[in-house]
């Protein structure tokens, strides 16, 4: 079968540089699927992006889809036939719909009876006739964000501005917001020329030579290897965030790094808030000595060649300098004003006209803090985390935190040791707000871990109580990533505290203060599945099994340490000898046990058989040893261990007995056997290898 190489370019004003990668990742997935769905060969597919186009090259496609030969089910035979043995009107209106003839019709046998059947024969279509279907997946692209433009209907990431679409050496033909395709591109906005593409194999060379390297992965090599040579000319440490580098590289065409300068007076303000303007605000890098100290230095990327540097260099310099100068203000001025003073301002914001203002939420994680440190014996620490909590916002009615939003937390804490706080309060301040992000740490501090948890189960306990609850991919309040913030602490800090004391703990903050609109009793069910899915999510990415997961989930969260644990200690054990054999009997007393209405104290005088009392007298020993072990490996081991008793009852033991007082103690030796069984997981839930 003849090949061709298929090339897709999407021409636009310059795109946001966060949806560069995703959209031409998207782009390709939708084509590869179509052509797959078409039953259309293909080989490699190379994708290519730039802020101002999303490219597809697809190498060898089919000049044609497989032919398709299929058999067909019709009606049964009894209908297909009329009495006299001629076809019925059923049996010609199918195969009349399927494009052949009675003719075509055989017979064939399904359970017993016979049915019509016939194999239908579909020539393949020309991969050429089908490709206008691209307009279709152009169109139905979907973005974070989307405009519209001129007069069209067309909602997309940016205006298009012109397509390139060929299929060997021949366009393919279509339009969309009355943009025609055609086989010219673009080169770079300033230093390049438009381009006729002879053929798609030729794309991204023709386009370095207009200055445009359209490879994502290329270009962010050059700007690392130039990164990396100005380091070594300068004697200087560049550290790459990739995250920026990601958005830098998605912001230019053809890469040229530079330096520039600002003045050594700025390195007075603390790193965070130069690094800051460097990073956030003007996309630049900042730049090290070997030992890690600050200098007054910059490294950008310009989207163009390496004439006029200097030019470059200092316009640069000057937007900077604005920026650290600004800065340095906010820095002196807030210095002026004392924390009593900035807290009385949370009084006049409101962080949410049914939850109250940010004073009074301030006043509700202190009173939850001072719980949580109760919970946890804190001791001493406690004041210095009442303290924490007293003044953890201080800093968001600063300058600095005003114009750098990214700085809060951080600037309390410098803050905090300029006004004599200290250094643990002063920590707490910064560490409340961890983690972060996902892949950000938790609080090194015990004071700094509780006032986060504090914080955040203030925030999504509030919320739920006034009736607001992510509901699938809506969750303006970021609740999702503060619930997933509090599992991390607790699984790395392995408290001796239970999900559901620190959410009744919260709960009992917001009574009476006007904001649980609904029953309590709902507000924990909810918080107990939210947080149960956030669990999952946390074990799921641990890479835990789905069926361990919902073994150790299936009543109560309890402690998350703890599960994490117990999920290792099941995952070691899978495939040991005997494991699965004892998974079994500890499933079938669960099993059984659900059948106990009514538990009773069991009576060891009702035994009948020496394997009751030696099931009793095992489960005795073994409840004692599990209660007093820590380590969850040992504690399924023990479990475990009751395997030849369990096996041994129920070999010889009716437990259903005709006898109510006989039945009703087995029953509760069931039970109380179960309880502890399910105190590590639900077993008959495990399936094991």
């Amino acid at each position: 079968m003849n090949k061709r190489d298929l090339l897709l370019e999407i021409g636009l004003e310059e795109m946001p540089a966060r949806f560069v990668t995703s959209s031409m990742e998207q782009l390709a997935e939708k084509v590869k699927s179509w052509l797959a769905e078409k039953a259309i060969d293909f080989g490699e597919a190379t994708m290519y992006s730039t802020p101002r186009r999303l490219a597809l090259l697809i190498r060898d496609v089919a000049e044609s889809q497989h032919d398709k030969e299929e058999e067909a089910k019709g009606p049964a035979k009894k209908i297909a036939l009329d009495e006299n043995g001629n076809w019925s009107k059923a049996a010609a209106g199918f195969t009349r719909g399927q494009g052949v003839t009675v003719d075509d019709i055989y017979f064939k046998e399904i359970n017993g009876i016979e049915y019509v059947h016939i194999n239908k024969f579909t020539k393949g279509k020309a991969t050429y006739e089908l490709l206008h279907d691209l307009k279709d997946i152009i169109s139905g692209m979907t973005f974070p964000k989307n405009m519209r433009w001129a007069n069209q209907d067309l909602r997309f990431v940016r205006p298009i501005k012109w397509i390139a679409a060929l299929f060997g050496e021949e366009i393919i033909p279509f339009a969309i917001a009355d943009v025609e395709t055609g086989r010219t591109t673009r080169g770079h906005r300033f230093l390049g020329e438009d381009i006729t593409i002879d053929s798609p194999s030729g794309y991204a060379e023709s386009l370095k030579e207009q200055f445009v390297v359209a490879e994502p992965e290329l270009r962010k090599n050059t700007i690392r290897n130039q990164i990396a040579k100005l380091e070594e000319k300068q004697n200087w440490v560049i550290p790459v965030d990739e995250e920026l580098l990601e958005e830098v590289n998605n912001l230019v065409e053809f890469p040229t790094v530079l330096f520039g300068h600002f003045e050594e007076e700025f390195l007075e303000l603390p790193a965070e808030v130069l690094i800051t303007s460097m990073k956030e605000h003007q996309r630049y890098f900042p730049v090290k000595s070997k030992d890690g100290k600050l200098l007054p230095y910059f490294v950008t990327v310009r989207n163009g060649n390496d004439q006029h540097l200097d030019t470059v260099a200092r316009g640069n310099e000057k937007v900077l300098r604005a920026r650290l100068s600004d800065a340095n203000f906010f820095y002196k001025e807030d210095q002026k004003k004392e924390i009593s003073d900035l807290l009385k301002k949370l009084d006049s914001i409101v962080y949410h006209e049914e939850i109250g203002t940010l004073a009074e939420k301030t006043a509700r994680v202190g009173a939850l803090t001072g719980d949580l440190a109760d919970a946890l014996k804190l001791g001493d620490q406690k004041a210095s985390a009442l303290r924490a909590a007293e003044i953890a916002k201080f800093d968001l009615v600063t300058h600095m935190v005003y114009e750098f939003p990214e700085l809060q937390g951080y600037m309390g804490e410098k803050y905090a040791l300029i006004k004599g706080e200290k250094s643990e309060v002063a920590q707490a301040i910064n560490e409340h707000y961890m983690p972060r992000h996902a892949d950000d740490s938790v609080p090194s501090s015990s004071i700094g871990a509780v006032l986060s948890v504090a914080e955040k189960m203030d925030t999504i306990a509030s919320f739920f109580a006034i009736g607001v609850i992510p509901t699938g991919s809506q969750d303006p309040y970021a609740l999702r990533r503060q619930a997933s913030g509090i599992v991390q602490i607790l699984l790395e800090k392995k408290w001796d505290l239970t999900a559901e004391q620190i959410m009744d703990l919260a709960l009992a903050s917001i009574e009476g203060k006007g904001i649980l609109k609904r029953e309590a009793s709902e507000v924990k069910s909810d918080l107990l599945t939210f947080f149960k899915a956030r669990v999952k999510h946390l074990l799921n990415e641990k890479g835990i099994r789905y069926d361990l997961i919902d073994a150790l989930l299936f009543d109560k969260i309890g402690r998350i340490s703890s599960i994490a644990e117990r999920a290792e200690a099941l995952e070691s054990k899978n495939g040991e000898e005997g494991f699965k054999e004892g998974l079994e009997a500890l499933s079938r007393v669960m099993n059984i046990a659900v059948k106990c209405e009514q538990q009773v104290p069991v009576d060891s005088s009702l035994f009948e058989n020496e394997q009751e009392k030696a099931l009793y007298e095992k489960y005795q020993s073994v409840s004692a040893e599990y209660a007093a072990a820590s380590d969850e490996t040992v504690r399924i081991d023990l479990l475990l261990s009751l395997r030849p008793e369990i096996e041994q009852y129920f070999d010889n033991t009716m437990v259903m007995a005709d006898q109510a007082d006989l039945r009703n103690n087995r029953l509760s030796l069931m039970k109380e056997i179960s309880s502890t069984i399910s105190q590590f997981a639900a077993m008959n839930k495990i399936i094991a290898g």
